[in-house]
């Protein structure tokens, strides 16, 4: 399939796909005031800076075109031409970045979490365009650091540092998230802190943060159009070759929403005819009981295969069992005192309601994207573990699903057996199809 069409993108967007980084970005106010709400980039979803606030529709005078984003197919037609070919390791036709997803990721529940906008669906061409701009070093002050550099694909796109080291080596403010399955957080915000109001808001701001990449929009869209292999994939993504910072975030956000983690152990058992109540014939009698764990005495499932709305009846069968995030962001007892250096999105908003409020991340890969929380310091799966076991801290603002019946913070009391079954079970949420996905690959030859 080589999907054309292309609208034009209104939504806006805040995981787990930059880095979370709370400094300003690059420059001047015009530029960026829409977009610095709580500070510049966050090491931990895939994002930093402000938003960009070019034009209101994107274009690099600001000015409307109602054509701007629309395909009209006459891009390339039998191979990418050499320039693009010399530099580019990309097949013809492009790969299918929409592939129909399995049954369960059908579901209802599942497809109303899905945070792609209406005008700007997911295309080849798009998601193709996407992936080269993910992985060009060419959008850093010096050519060192791509998105991909805190993002990386073995380690379920995320980085195995505490804290990413950006173009200068100076270091993000949170860990980077991984942004596998970011379309389907259904509040559609992204960073820790959920200030980025969309995805096509989110790409943006890494690139202009001041510790990550260090580009100006202006100094962005001049390097794009200064590499002879991007006009013939522009065209191809959207009907001529014209660069703004409008269409680089379409595709990046087409691209980072078509990173799908739907092949691991669990899809293949509930593909299999699994149930969460029952065992899956593909686990092992250990993952079994981590499974039961899971949804029973460890409590997870109550937050991790959560959905808007109130939860089910007990013994109903659940909506979801493909998305492993929570839906809302949380407060998950890491710190007691109300205010502490990091705040999440109680220093965006200036509500201490909310602080120690942050959005957290898809427990898919989860084996591959250690350290753990947005200031990355569990190093282990046992930790994280012991932490909901027996470390909750009394915070104000504790989600309430993380208290005893008495309303003081819970205590599971699991057996070190249990915990070993729970951390077993977790493992078998790790999708070594995605980690060695072509499609998400580094495509630059060198």
């Amino acid at each position: 399939m080589h999907a054309r069409t292309w609208l034009l993108a209104a939504m806006a967007l805040t995981l787990p796909a930059g880095c979370d980084d709370p400094t300003p970005p690059m420059g001047d106010p015009g530029e960026t005031d829409a977009a610095t709400e709580g500070g510049g980039s966050e090491a931990g979803d895939g994002s930093t800076g402000g938003e960009a606030t070019d034009g209101s529709d994107g274009s690099q005078d600001g000015s409307s075109d109602d054509t701007a984003g629309e395909s009209t197919g006459d891009g390339p037609s039998d191979g990418y031409p050499p320039e693009v070919e010399e530099v580019l390791d990309l097949p013809w036709p492009p790969y299918d970045y929409d592939e129909p997803l399995p049954a369960h990721f059908q579901a209802p529940p599942v497809q109303g979490m899905d945070n792609t906008p209406s005008d700007n669906e997911i295309t080849d061409a798009g998601a193709t365009l996407g992936r080269v701009l993910f992985y060009d070093r060419t959008l850093s002050a010096n050519h060192t650091i791509s998105c991909s550099s805190c993002h990386g694909q073995a380690n379920g796109f995320t980085d195995t540092a505490t804290f990413s080291e950006g173009f200068d080596g100076g270091l993000t403010g949170r860990n980077s998230m991984s942004i596998a399955n970011a379309r389907f957080y259904a509040p559609g915000h992204f960073f820790w802190d959920e200030r980025a109001d969309t995805l096509e808001d989110q790409v943006l701001m890494p690139i202009q943060n001041e510790v990550e990449m260090g580009l100006t929009l202006e100094e962005l869209v001049d390097r794009v159009s200064a590499q002879p292999y991007y006009p013939a994939l522009f065209e191809d993504a959207f009907g001529d070759p014209d660069v703004d910072t409008q269409r680089i975030s379409w595709a990046l956000a087409q691209f980072v929403r078509s990173i799908s983690s739907y092949r691991s152990p669990w899809d293949e058992g509930i593909e299999a005819g699994g149930t969460p109540g029952g065992p899956f014939p593909n686990y092992s009698a250990q993952e079994n009981r981590g499974k039961d764990v899971f949804f029973g005495p460890g409590r997870c499932a109550v937050c991790h295969l959560g959905q808007p709305g109130p939860p089910p009846p007990p013994g109903a069968p659940l909506p979801n069992v493909a998305i492993f995030m929570l839906n809302e962001a949380a407060n998950n007892g890491l710190d007691a005192a109300l205010v502490n250096d990091d705040n999440g999105l109680g220093d965006v908003t200036g509500d201490p309601g909310l602080n120690g409020v942050f959005k957290s991340p898809s427990l898919r890969n989860v084996e591959l994207t250690a350290p753990y929380m947005h200031d990355g310091r569990f190093s282990t799966l046992r930790e994280v573990i012991d932490h909901y076991d027996s470390g909750v801290e009394d915070h104000p603002n504790l989600d309430p699903r993380l208290r005893a019946p008495d309303g003081s913070p819970q205590r599971l009391n699991l057996s070190e057996a249990d915990k070993d079954a729970l951390e077993a079970f977790l493992r078998t949420l790790t999708d070594d199809a995605l980690i060695e996905d072509p499609r998400f690959s580094d495509p630059f030859r060198e």
